[in-house]
């Protein structure tokens, strides 16, 4: 089964995630509502996936080979819609419906509006265990399809996410991968001691437990990657794909940072769900490169 074409050279890879970021920043702030830091965060991630890693077929959404992929992460939807729009899902000037009665992209992805979503996510935790689900099908009709998962660190904190860990071994579901965009902060986190250095604002979700360890424990291969590193995201992803007749899942750890991309968002726990004011986009504009985009 053909593999979509390589369609960006890294650097155009980097120009799309900066395009991307403002049109988050630009699509929130026309709704009035909405979440920055996860997508901000997660938008290298979603930019590698879908230009370069995942099989997919954006004129043919529903084509029966294609990889799947879920955002369990459901609050960062205006990432992945970015992302989707960028890629030939949608006209990107959808984007400006975001969020309002009867539009297709709604605050959480819904499965049943927007064609080239897998799965309808925002009740947090929820994913890898429908991840599993489609890992096993695919197994069982003899396709050679990937799912791919992206959780949330805090997100992770749900124990249905620690349920489908040890099945997803149990069935040798090397075609399964989990990305955790671990930007280390969620929304209720615990404020920093005043002598701890972190690259946000809050403390670490998982307070120094090691994520890695927990995977491995339950028969998981694990990568600890940058996740804004593009040549250490497709090398992780390459070496996922390439484990995936064999019998264990890959956990791709990404260490990332909040609100990525933007001085006055990146690492500030206030940016989870703020909405940007019109001096705030133009400031964001301006520091992104990106000129006018509507």
């Amino acid at each position: 089964m053909g593999a979509s074409p390589q369609v960006a050279s890294h650097p155009d890879l980097e120009a799309l995630a900066r395009r991307g970021r403002l049109l988050v920043i630009e699509s929130v702030a026309h709704a009035g509502a909405g979440h920055i830091g996860g997508p901000l965060s997660a938008m290298d991630l979603l930019i590698a996936l879908y230009f370069r890693v995942l099989r997919i077929r954006p004129e043919d959404p529903a084509w029966p080979a294609r990889d799947r992929f879920i955002l369990s992460k459901g609050h960062s939807a205006i990432g992945l819609y970015t992302v989707m729009a960028l890629r030939g899902f949608f006209p990107v000037e959808e984007l400006a419906t975001f969020d309002t009665a009867g539009s297709r992209l709604q605050g959480h992805p819904d499965m049943t509006r927007l064609p080239g979503l897998d799965a309808s996510t925002g009740s947090l935790g929820q994913g890898l265990a429908v991840g599993v689900g489609m890992a096993i099908g695919a197994r069982r009709r003899g396709l050679d399809s990937h799912t791919w998962v992206m959780l949330g660190d805090g997100e992770m904190q749900e124990g249905q996410v620690w349920e489908s860990v040890p099945v997803a071994a149990k069935y040798g579901l090397g075609n399964l991968t989990a990305i955790v965009d671990h930007n280390g902060m969620q929304q209720f986190g615990w404020p920093l001691r005043p002598d701890e250095a972190h690259r946000g604002d809050r403390r670490d979700p998982f307070g120094g437990a090691a994520v890695g360890t927990a995977f491995e424990a339950f028969g998981w291969r694990v990568l600890e990657i940058d996740g804004h590193d593009f040549g250490a995201i497709l090398d992780a992803c390459a070496d996922a794909r390439a484990a995936g007749t064999g019998d264990a899942p890959t956990a791709i750890l990404a260490e990332t940072v909040k609100g990525r991309g933007i001085s006055f968002t990146a690492g500030v726990s206030e940016w989870h769900s703020r909405v940007a004011t019109a001096d705030e986009v133009e400031a964001a504009r301006a520091e992104l490169g990106e000129g006018p985009t509507s």
